[in-house]
């Protein structure tokens, strides 16, 4: 057998050498036709010696000009994990990895799309140039800059360059000659340096672009930067993750499903499906849950389990809904979610008797909002649903009976109610107050209540207070932190997480905490869009180059390589007893319970108690033991290392919450770290 099939074969049998279709790619010769060459060609008018279907030189296969320095499976995106409702693909897989926009890949039908941004720096002098018929290429300038760019971007083909120059207005799309003109030529003289450019190359037959072509190619270069800001750093609306908190059945799921019909991210074939499948199971009112709830058991039960997860936007802000289970026995789950949020959005069922179930001792209204303070959520949004109930009927005094109740226990949690929280009454089955207003004949009250400003906001609907929101705190230019959410492995190693702090780009150095290794990162995903880098608050997908799944955990810490986050086993730091079970009626020196930080779940020990303050301020140094409603400074032992930070340092890793026996004891704050080891 030949080494090369395409260079032809010996027949024994006729004693003959039969030649091939073409000469091997490695040759830079013309290839031989495969066809009778005295022959004209039945498909094209042009002489045999290149082939019809290409008119680049056979010294490099088609799809590509340059050779990849990556192998191209780094080019996929990640794919999806159901248990937080991640998609399959990223919209485009062309634009990973390059600053040139999606739209650019389209330049060019004899040149592949990706072969634009590929490699526009690689040099064209390792390509052997292809041999041009034209009398006139001795009268070419090759050294000529303009030209030898137009050359690269024809892929060494000569006549196919002379060609392009000779239709100067069509060389103004490519972004690499736009700038080669404008570094070469003078700000208020456009127009006449581009024509010297073009006549400098004499070329017979030539004629300089007109003065009319000046503004298209302004208007174009500006297209071209603005894509590739939005490239770079992906949408620049700022991105909002919200959390839906509240006890079981308050319409949480119902809530954020509706919300994404409302703002058509959900087609009214697919909710239609849903109301039928809805109304088999004899539960007609769930239907909207079903956009959230995806698997079997939630739907089969209507009790949400998993952290669900969305996307929507306005025509202000981007937003990422998460829908917390409010049972008490997914309370880690539910803190899980929060720990990504940046708002909390707690669902109080207005209806006589849940609201009451709810709130009460045990209920998980209680739990939920004191978690999302210690989890460093500022801003909470006070939802009362379900107002269209016969057992309400938008009654302002039942709206009020809430609030009332509402508000000395939420300031207790730490909030500062004037100014951190906002009621609202809603009904998330209809969307009424949601994206639109309530009709005045339903709820006469609730204009003139909001004009007022009576419950901290002047926003009638639910999407328009979102977007009234402001965050606060968040670090651009810090040292970059990434707190692991999951990880799975496509190609390579995918880390999902919230970036908490810092700009994460691609080809960036960082260090995975507590392990201490060091690696790059890959490839960054945006809420599932390709992006060169991240800023704080975006939720992200993070490709780890040269990492096993193993050595990334949940709970891990992505920090930047020059200034990481700390790893201890041990921590001073103050907390408040908020609860105790019945089996543990005190809380002193020896107490086990469960740590829970960002991510993390781990056991730790009460070592020593240092000191206790009462709710009348008396303190106790030493104390032996402390009860609820104190304030406890301690040390606490853990099982492991775990990666953390002192409160005063990176608030989102220096708060955490102690549970025991399904409760949370107390929510802390980290005060003091061991000191580093030399």
């Amino acid at each position: 057998m030949p080494l090369n099939p395409a260079a032809g074969g010996f027949n024994p049998g006729a004693a003959s050498w039969t030649p091939g279709g073409s000469k091997p790619a490695f040759d830079s010769a013309p290839p031989k036709p495969p066809f009778d060459a005295s022959k004209p060609p039945p498909f094209d008018a042009r002489p045999p010696s290149k082939p019809a279907f290409d008119a680049r030189p056979p010294s490099k296969p088609a799809f590509d000009a340059t050779p990849p320095t990556k192998p191209a499976f780094d080019a996929r995106p990640p794919t999806s994990v159901s248990s937080v409702g991640i998609s399959s693909k990223p919209a485009s897989i062309s634009s990973i990895g390059s600053s040139k926009p999606a739209s650019i890949s389209s330049i060019g039908a004899s040149k592949p799309a990706a072969s634009i941004s590929s490699k526009p720096s690689a040099s064209i002098s390792s390509k052997p140039p292809a041999s041009a018929p034209d009398a006139a290429e001795d009268e070419i300038d090759e050294s000529d800059p303009l030209f030898v760019a137009i050359l690269k971007i024809a892929e060494g083909d000569k006549a196919k360059a002379k060609r392009m120059v000779n239709d100067p207005d069509s060389l103004l799309k490519y972004p690499e000659i736009v700038k080669l003109m404008d570094e070469t030529a003078a700000s208020d003289m456009v127009t006449d340096e581009v024509a010297a450019e073009v006549d400098a190359m004499k070329i017979d037959g030539d004629s300089a672009p007109t003065s009319t072509a000046a503004a298209p190619m302004e208007e174009d270069d500006n297209d071209v930067k603005e894509a590739e800001v939005v490239a770079e750093e992906g949408d620049p609306r700022e991105h909002i993750n919200l959390v839906f908190i509240g006890h079981v059945d308050a319409g949480k799921s119902t809530l954020s499903g509706n919300i994404l019909y409302l703002t058509d991210n959900v087609d009214k074939r697919t909710i239609e499906r849903y109301e039928r499948e809805a109304k088999d199971r004899n539960r007609e009112s769930w239907f909207l849950a079903f956009i959230m709830d995806t698997n079997e058991e939630e739907r089969a039960k209507g009790k949400t389990v998993e952290v669900g997860r969305a996307y929507f936007d306005t025509s202000l802000k981007r937003y990422t809904i998460l829908d917390a289970p409010g049972h008490k026995n997914y309370v880690p789950n539910m803190i899980m979610g929060a720990s990504q949020a940046d708002v909390g959005v707690l669902v109080i069922s207005a209806r006589k008797g849940e609201f009451e179930a709810g709130f009460d001792r045990g209920g998980q209204s209680r739990e939920h909002a004191m978690l999302c303070k210690t989890l460093g959520i500022s801003h909470l949004v006070v939802v009362i649903n379900k107002m269209d109930d016969p057992t309400v009927e938008w009654r302002k005094e039942r709206f009020d009976e809430c609030v009332t109740k509402l508000r000395p226990f939420l300031k207790s949690c730490g909030y500062i109610v004037k100014k951190e929280v906002k009621f609202l009454p809603i009904s998330g089955l209809s969307g009424a107050n949601v994206l639109n207003e309530v009709d005045a004949k339903d709820c006469p009250w609730w204009k003139e209540s909001y004009s007022k400003r009576e419950n901290n906001t002047d926003k009638p609907t639910l999407l328009s207070l979102f977007d009234s929101l402001e965050i606060s705190g968040r670090e651009r230019d810090g040292p970059v932190t990434i707190p692991v959410l999951d990880r799975y492995s496509d190609r390579g190693t995918i880390a999902m997480g919230k970036v908490e702090s810092g700009t994460v780009r691609v080809g960036q150095k960082v260090i995975i905490m507590p392990t201490r290794n060091t690696y790059k990162i890959e490839g960054v995903w945006a809420n599932e869009l390709p992006v060169k880098c991240a800023r704080p608050g975006e939720n992200v997908l993070v490709k780890i180059g040269g990492a096993g799944v193993e050595d990334v955990q949940k709970g891990y810490v992505i920090c930047d390589a020059n200034d990481p986050c700390r790893a201890v086993d041990k921590i001073i730091c103050t907390v408040a007893l908020v609860d105790l079970p019945e089996s543990l009626p005190i809380f002193s020196a020896g107490t086990t319970a469960i740590f829970h930080c960002q991510c993390i779940e781990e056991e730790c020990t009460v070592m020593e108690i240092f000191e206790t303050t009462n709710s009348r301020g008396v303190v106790t140094k030493n104390a032996k033991f402390a009860k609820v409603g104190m304030k406890v400074i301690m040390k606490l032992s853990l099982a492991r290392s775990i990666p953390c930070e002192t409160f005063a340092n990176a608030p989102f890793l220096g708060r955490f919450t102690l549970r025991n026996e399904g409760k949370t004891i107390a929510i802390g704050k980290i005060t003091k770290l061991p000191p580093k080891k030399v």
